[in-house]
């Protein structure tokens, strides 16, 4: 048995990059930018209203001004303003030469149809200067970004319409158990419905990669070995759940072994998600993983996640957050580091949740994050400040 943290640098040291692709903007949610995005020209491309007013000169505030030229947002002023004359300008529009500033439309006043007046003292310039936000040449998005929404406007803005991005990877789920019907069939007796299957497949497409669900494969090595055999040739990475403890019927790891897998590693130190199996192909690189669902879907999101993540060229970094016990938490000593759900009491205080063991996916349904803890045990009193790694 190795512990986690060994496990995980085996996992990413055994990454195989995915291709990349271009593709349109309005497909590019979600996926992995893969090349800097640098900017095609300034922005704001020239000098803009920041509001609706009259663009003038600082030292003429004081005086009646000229209404010389009306200006909309998507016209080329057509005056350089003199001593005493004012544009007036939307929101957007560009600022005339000889501005220095835009007086607000609600603190002027007219004088006639053609001259206002200024009715404050000062103002701040209300321009937005040419480049301000960015400079063309510039880098704006890095390679290795995951593209959200916001990055789609910008991208936009740069007339980045085809970013090239990661491919991605294509990933095959197997769930293994004679046990298992699926969830339109009515368990009965010995069976329970597959979860672990369809949980997997969700995770691995909510992340961007391309799922595909080979369904239940019995306890029998000829069942084994067709499905991984298809599997193996169909896709980049491989997990299966179930049939890699150390049962009658745990047969995964030896078909894997059949079919070329080499196996890395067999356990690793944590609770829950001891039997965790990861091998490698010529270009396959395959997750065996407990066939409890908390278990399956703990070490997705802590070691199959950050690896495909990491064929896309992304790191993502856990997300935590520092809070205090809203009540003291016990743990016996172990030889395994322990994952310990909990949920937020109020904004700065957690509790663990209600949790029977790796058959209780229930609990995960309640879990805001979780705590990593030590597998020499461990004692934490109420109001102690705790690091919770969010979900």
């Amino acid at each position: 048995m190795i512990t986690f943290d060994e496990a995980y640098e085996i996992v990413m040291g055994k990454t195989v990059a995915c291709g990349t692709e271009t593709v349109p903007l309005e497909r590019s949610l979600g996926r992995i930018l893969a090349q800097d995005v640098l900017s095609d020209m300034d922005m704001p491309p020239f000098n803009k209203s920041a509001m609706d007013g009259y663009a003038c000169r600082r030292r003429d505030l004081q005086n009646v001004l000229a209404v010389v030229e009306n200006i909309p947002a998507g016209t080329v002023p057509r005056k350089t303003l003199g001593e005493n004359e004012c544009a007036k300008v939307m929101t957007g529009s560009m600022v005339p030469e000889g501005a220095d500033c835009v007086i607000m439309v609600e603190h002027t006043d007219a004088v006639s149809g053609t001259t206002i007046r200024y009715l404050k003292e000062s103002t701040k310039s209300n321009i937005c200067r040419k480049g301000e936000d960015i400079k063309a040449g510039d880098r704006v998005l890095a390679k290795g970004e995951r593209i959200q929404p916001q990055h789609i406007a910008l991208l936009a803005t740069v007339g980045c319409t085809h970013p090239l991005v990661a491919m991605r990877p294509r990933v095959g789920v197997i769930s293994t158990g004679t046990e298992l019907v699926e969830p339109s069939e009515k368990a009965t007796g010995p069976n329970i419905r597959n979860s672990n299957g369809w949980q997997l497949a969700a995770q691995a497409e909510a992340m961007g990669c391309i799922a595909t669900n080979y369904g239940i494969a019995e306890d029998a090595e000829d069942a084994l070995d067709a499905v991984i055999k298809r599997a193996l040739s169909e896709n980049d990475v491989l997990i299966l759940s179930g049939g890699v403890s150390k049962g009658d019927f745990d047969l995964v790891p030896g078909v894997l072994e059949s079919n070329g897998i080499e196996l890395l590693f067999t356990e690793v130190a944590i609770k829950p998600g001891r039997p965790s199996t990861f091998g490698i192909g010529d270009r396959v690189r395959v997750f065996a993983l407990p066939g409890n669902p908390v278990s399956t879907f703990m070490q997705f999101k802590l070691m199959v996640r950050p690896f495909l993540f990491n064929m896309m060229g992304h790191r993502e970094t856990p997300r935590v957050v520092r809070a205090r016990l809203a009540r003291a938490l016990r743990l016996n000593p172990a030889d395994r580091i322990a994952v310990v759900p909990v949920r937020f009491a109020a904004a700065d205080r957690v509790e663990p949740i209600e949790y029977h063991g790796s058959a209780h996916i229930d609990a995960m349904c309640r879990t805001e994050g979780f705590l990593l803890c030590p597998c020499r045990g461990a004692t934490f009193a109420e109001n102690e400040e705790v690091d919770v790694r969010l979900l």
